[in-house]
């Protein structure tokens, strides 16, 4: 996969069939549509493409709104890799590119790329104030030499896989309903750095992940976890995402206990996997009520991962 991140570096003078999305999380339904664009370049001996941006939009467009990530960037671009796709845009999202008219856009577009076929979502918008409709987008196709393609959503239990119900079913704590939207189970990474260490003082040690405080977490809880550290291992884990409210931290962390190990995690990389959600947060009334709670959810947790 040939990665770029602007107009400027890419002069793409084969015939090329392009997707363009925000491909947040690169659920199924985002799968599905990159699959369809490398099989249809294959068919007619084109190139097959995909742009996407970077930040999301509604980072620069709805600032105040937090936890817009469903999955973090370099995820977002090994999983597009997998599908085989040849080129990649990302192009930085900023004011700028926000004022561009679709028509402005998909010139500045077709002025590097020989863009044959564009294949969208039916809802697909582009441009100021999203005015480029498929519609828009077919009609400046008979100007520029492009036609549009509009694909029908993926649907499980009769209802399109999108970021929005993802989002919704990971605020409501279901993780393990998102696995089947997702392609695989929900996940978080980030640097393990230094807590107050009180786990370790109660007999369970927890590695506290600093998360990008724009990716979404899944409802405050205690979760059984699949962790991958950073040489590539995998270790089973019971992981508190929340305020702590028995020591009355009000800020949302997200603390993960490996099971059946130990060792010095401090500046790795941790991913966390959500497989299931065991309990939702509780506050208690000492350390020993505490301590045997964790317990159970460790005990739980094992039994759940099959460990």
């Amino acid at each position: 996969m040939q990665l770029y991140h602007s107009f400027a570096e890419v002069q793409l003078a084969d015939p090329t069939i392009l997707t363009i999305g925000k491909f947040n999380g690169l659920h199924l339904g985002h799968r599905a549509l990159l699959l369809q664009v490398v099989a249809r370049a294959k068919e007619l001996g084109a190139t097959s493409a995909a742009l996407t941006f970077d930040p999301h939009p509604t980072v620069v467009l709805q600032p105040e709104h937090k936890q817009v990530y469903l999955a973090p960037h370099a995820e977002r671009l090994q999983a597009i890799a997998a599908t085989d796709i040849e080129h990649v845009i990302v192009l930085h999202y900023n004011d700028q590119l926000r004022q561009l008219s679709a028509e402005q856009f998909m010139r500045q577009l077709c002025a590097h790329i020989n863009l044959r076929e564009l294949w969208v979502g039916p809802e697909f918008r582009l441009g100021y104030r999203a005015q480029g409709t498929v519609e828009v987008l077919t009609q400046l196709g008979e100007q520029l030499g492009y036609t549009v393609q509009p694909i029908t959503k993926l649907e499980i239990d009769g209802a399109p896989i999108s970021a929005s119900r993802i989002r919704e079913l990971l605020q409501a704590g279901r993780v393990a309903d998102v696995v089947p939207l997702l392609g695989r189970p929900f996940a978080v990474v980030g640097e393990v750095v230094r807590g107050n260490q009180r786990g370790r003082t109660i007999g369970f040690p927890t590695a506290n992940v600093a998360v990008d405080p724009q990716h979404l977490l899944p409802a405050d809880g205690v979760y059984a976890c699949q962790v991958t550290l950073a040489d590539g291992s995998h270790h089973p884990a019971v992981t508190n995402v929340g305020v702590r409210p028995t020591f009355g931290v009000l800020a949302r962390t997200v603390e993960a206990h490996l099971l059946h190990w130990s060792g010095d995690l401090y500046g790795q990389t941790m991913r966390v996997a959500f497989v299931e959600r065991l309990r939702g947060e509780q506050k208690f009334s000492g350390i020993e009520e505490l301590k045997a709670q964790i317990a159970r959810d460790a005990q739980r947790a094992g039994e759940v991962l099959g460990v």
